[in-house]
């Protein structure tokens, strides 16, 4: 049977329907069954396993990962070499062949708990035993319980030891694994940093392995398990290992003399790397001269056309979607901060018309990949005026945002808060598309991140606006949506809904006219969300509202007769946080602005009220906020009869976000 099934598919799957593994199961757990036969059964099985998908599946109907765990042996004082050892070895290399298979569901290995301790005892049986066991860890750890699972039953301690063994395979499925461990895991992380072996750190270790002189494969994920430390805190990113040996190392991997393989690793560790750190963005633009380099990997293959073999052209297709993948995510990465390093990559051969094409791929990855480098480069003022216009990018940008992904949408939806800025010549154009009514449908998405951007969007696009504008926002969300959104859990949603809400109510007669129609259930809201549990950004926001209420000309009136408002002014202007006391303070300020009409009734008001006397005390405070009128946040003598010159609206922040690497 081996010999028949060693490289021949169809008779695999002849044996299989045949019923032979339910038989060759049985041996291999039948008490009578010598270690020989079972051995020669767990090869065959495993011979079974690598043949086709359906060979898995046929294989883990008949249940054969607790048959082959069952069958193995718990560790014992035996020696070495016992006669068990080359049952072991074949029972764990099929274990290998099907954990390692895309069908085989990972959580397997977690269902039981009792099969991580029992692999864990076989670790130390044989250089074949460690090499299977670590691939199966390094292979199964997908999520952060099983990074917690594997880490409390010693796998970081047990594995360690295993990166200075003799055998190249053994180091580098240790290494795999320590990749896998530390990944977005500061637990793990932090414990790798100090462990020793043989007298050395584990960072040392694996910053020897980044040597030229080793193979590629070892440089890659050692660069990785460095990187994915240092972006979990446990190694600073100004450290040498980092600066001067992990990001050269990345970079050497994107050159063109590197396997396809190795160099979309490479840019995608590197663009993981160096995406939060500016200096490290700043290194890696001038180094090798990368960002030329990285224009290479939209040249492959060179000519589509002239493949015949339909294979060898899927496999082509497939290399250079992940080339322009990799490409598009390192751009990202090293535009995200700098604007020397933005105007570098606009300016390489064709980048604009790459990214433009980037959107309109077939691959949702690549598409994901070129929207973030989008959204990277949109963080220019510059850019956005001049090569975002020159090529209309909001165009394709539009057509992306039309029933795509979550995950593209966010990205994509991030990159039109930038467009819509209001130095951004592209928030015309996107205006008369009709982006309204896609941002308003986004800020009832049930994805925080969705509405958060649709509203972040709202507000750019409602700074400094026509009241047109402004009422087709308020039409296109509804009342309703609106104060759905200012009862948000989510208090970045919140913050951003209060931004939309300042922003519409700016320019008296905008003012006017809005709280004309939706005044009470403005007043409503800022009521309850003064009254509730919120924190001082929140409540600093709500009375900036309320102090661009208190600019307009009717609109005032909404304060000056709701004496439950006059209270919460009153107190948050005797509130223990300045920045709140000042918020007041803009109230009162355009309350009892000298120069409109009924100012002196306003002031008699506010004095019944006891506010007159709260200013009279605070004008004796020796902060110079609130007592230096010549400071713009210098209300108090303002306050007393000066006179305050302007409103104040949110200024839009360009947007940022960051992406994740596997």
């Amino acid at each position: 049977m081996k010999n028949a099934v060693i490289g021949n598919n169809k008779q695999k799957a002849n044996l299989i329907v045949l019923g032979a593994v339910p038989r060759l199961l049985y041996l291999l757990q039948h008490e009578t069954s010598g270690t020989e036969l079972k051995t020669e059964c767990a090869v065959v099985l495993g011979s079974l396993a690598m043949g086709t998908e359906n060979n898995v599946k046929s294989l883990l109907d008949c249940h054969i990962i607790p048959a082959l765990l069952q069958g193995i042996p718990a560790f014992t004082r035996r020696r070495l070499l016992s006669p068990d050892l080359k049952f072991i070895e074949a029972c764990l290399r099929c274990l290998r062949t099907i954990f390692t298979s895309p069908v085989t569901p990972v959580e397997l290995l977690y269902t039981d708990a009792t099969v991580i301790p029992h692999l864990m005892s076989l670790l130390s049986r044989s250089r074949c035993t460690q090499e299977y066991i670590c691939h199966i860890y390094s292979h199964c750890c997908k999520a952060p319980d099983h990074q917690t699972i594997l880490f409390n039953h010693g796998a970081v301690q047990n594995i360690a030891h295993l990166l200075t063994s003799a055998s190249y395979k053994v180091r580098m499925q240790a290494l795999k694994c320590f990749s896998v461990f530390a990944f977005e895991n500061p637990q793990v992380s932090m414990t790798l940093v100090n462990v020793l072996v043989d007298g050395e750190l584990l960072p040392q270790i694996f910053a020897k392995m980044l040597q030229r002189d080793k193979p590629i494969e070892m440089q890659l994920t050692a660069a990785k398990c460095l990187t994915y430390m240092c972006r979990a805190g446990a190694i600073r990113t100004d450290d040498v290992c980092i600066v001067l040996k992990t990001l050269p190392c990345l970079v050497r991997m994107c050159s063109k003399e590197r396997l396809l393989e190795e160099r979309v690793e490479g840019a995608e560790t590197l663009a993981y790397l160096i995406e939060p750190d500016v200096e490290l963005q700043r290194i890696a633009s001038i180094t090798d001269h990368l960002i030329a380099m990285l224009a290479d990997y939209f040249k492959y293959p060179s000519s589509v056309s002239a493949i015949t073999d339909i294979k060898r052209l899927d496999h082509d297709l497939k290399h250079a979607h992940e080339l322009r993948q990799a490409a598009f995510k390192l751009y990202a990465s090293l535009g995200a901060n700098d604007e020397d390093i933005r105007k570098k990559i606009i300016e390489t051969e064709n980048m604009m018309d790459r990214i433009v094409n980037g959107l309109s791929e077939s691959s949702i990855k690549v598409r994901l990949a070129a929207v973030r480098c989008l959204h990277s480069l949109s963080r220019s003022v510059q850019q956005l005026r001049t090569s975002f216009q020159d090529h209309a990018v909001w165009k394709p940008l539009m057509k992306v945002l039309q029933n795509a992904p979550d995950e593209i949408l966010v990205v994509a939806s991030s990159t039109l808060c930038n467009l819509l800025l209001e130095f951004s010549p592209s928030k015309e154009p996107i205006l008369e598309s009709g982006a309204i009514e896609l941002l308003c449908s986004l800020t009832q998405s049930e994805n925080p991140a969705l509405r958060v951007n649709g509203i972040w969007a709202l507000m750019n696009m409602a700074f400094q606006a026509e009241q047109k504008i402004k009422t087709d926002i308020l039409r296109g969300l509804s009342t309703e949506q609106l104060f759905r959104l200012l009862s948000d859990c989510d208090v970045n949603v919140l913050m951003k809904t209060l931004g939309l809400l300042r922003n519409l109510l700016s320019t008296r007669p905008h003012i006017d006219q809005i709280m004309s129609t939706h005044g009470k259930q403005i007043m409503q809201a800022v009521t309850l969300i003064l009254e509730g549990e919120h924190n001082t950004e929140v409540k600093e926001q709500t009375l900036c509202i309320l102090a661009n209420i208190a600019d307009g000309t009717t609109a005032k009136e909404l304060i000056m007769t709701n004496d439950d408002i006059l209270q919460k002014i009153k107190y948050y202007m005797g509130h223990s946080n300045v920045k709140l006391q000042l918020a007041a303070m803009f109230c009162i300020s355009n309350l009892t602005w000298n120069e409109e009409e009924g100012a002196q009734e306003r002031q008699d008001k506010l004095r019944d009220v006891g506010i007159v006397d709260i200013l009279h005390k605070l004008s004796q405070s020796t902060d110079p906020n609130l007592c230096d009128k010549e400071r713009p946040e210098g209300r108090l003598k303002a306050c007393l009869g000066g006179h305050y010159p302007e409103v104040l609206v949110d200024e839009s922040l360009m947007k940022t976000v960051f992406f994740k690497s596997s």
